[in-house]
């Protein structure tokens, strides 16, 4: 069975590098390069739903920081309910591509180090993935422009994305639609097990210009599987504040005090 998934993974990228173009590539680099920002720190809502239960709501303060060396930052720090109080996540993705995450849970009083390889790993019961808080360089894909697609009112280029390396991903293809005018992409399809069933689908539900940048302002992330959704509504975000380096350290993560100075 392993032997079997490794050559269809591998079967896929010599796929992928057989069709890539170069408008696939262009149109991926042109979507990370899209402006945002310095820095930023924003005040999130996110709302946990399954089939037969009550949502579970959350609060949480998300701060982002690019450096001139090519390496960003995020903190991510919940504030409630009282069960997540506390909870971060530190994550430093450096210009080479590789990445370093780290979590605090008060429980434990604590700083622990996320393996690398915990790609797959659903970040505090959410429908996210640690990969999916991380900063992923276009290079570490192969990209296919495979059409065009509506959504909503807006016609968006539609991108296939296949890891280079068999491996470097949890998922073996993403399908990203984007917006030509924000350069967000409003809908991503997630494939794991199998290159034609998404497992996972994202909807940007709202986005919208923020001191001059495209910001996704509310979003939905939800498991094909068993209908399992996480929506990210952004209440309030700020651009721009010169955060300091000390705020994404693990002092920080572990101190919430740290933080707080610098709450949207």
């Amino acid at each position: 069975m392993q032997r079997g998934v490794l050559v269809l993974l591998a079967g896929l990228v010599l796929a992928a590098q057989s069709f890539a173009d170069d408008a696939g590539m262009q149109l991926a680099q042109k979507v990370y390069d899209r402006p945002d920002g310095d820095d930023a720190s924003s005040a999130v809502t996110m709302t946990l739903t399954e089939k037969d239960r009550s949502p579970r709501v959350r609060s949480l303060f998300l701060y982002r920081a690019s450096a001139d060396s090519g390496n960003v930052s995020t903190l991510i720090r919940f504030t409630a309910p009282a069960d997540i109080d506390g909870t971060g996540l530190l994550t430093q993705d450096l210009a080479d591509g590789e990445t370093n995450q780290w979590i605090y849970l008060p429980a434990m009083q604590r700083v622990r180090r996320v393996d690398s390889n915990r790609k797959g790993g659903r970040f505090v019961n959410s429908d996210y993935y640690f990969e999916d808080l991380r900063d992923r360089k276009p290079t570490k894909d192969v990209h296919r422009v495979i059409g065009q697609e509506r959504i909503g009112e807006i016609d968006c280029e539609v991108l296939e994305s296949i890891p280079a390396e068999a491996g470097n991903s949890v998922y073996v293809r993403r399908v990203s639609w984007i917006d030509p005018v924000s350069l967000l992409p409003l809908r991503v399809d997630f494939f794991e097990k199998s290159a034609d069933k998404p497992s996972k689908r994202l909807l940007v539900e709202k986005h919208a210009q923020v001191e001059g940048y495209w910001t996704v302002m509310d979003s939905v992330l939800t498991d094909l599987g068993s209908g399992h959704q996480t929506r990210l509504t952004v209440n309030r975000i700020v651009y721009d504040r010169k955060l300091p380096a000390r705020l994404f350290g693990s002092k920080a993560l572990e101190e919430e005090r740290m933080e707080k100075e610098f709450r949207p």
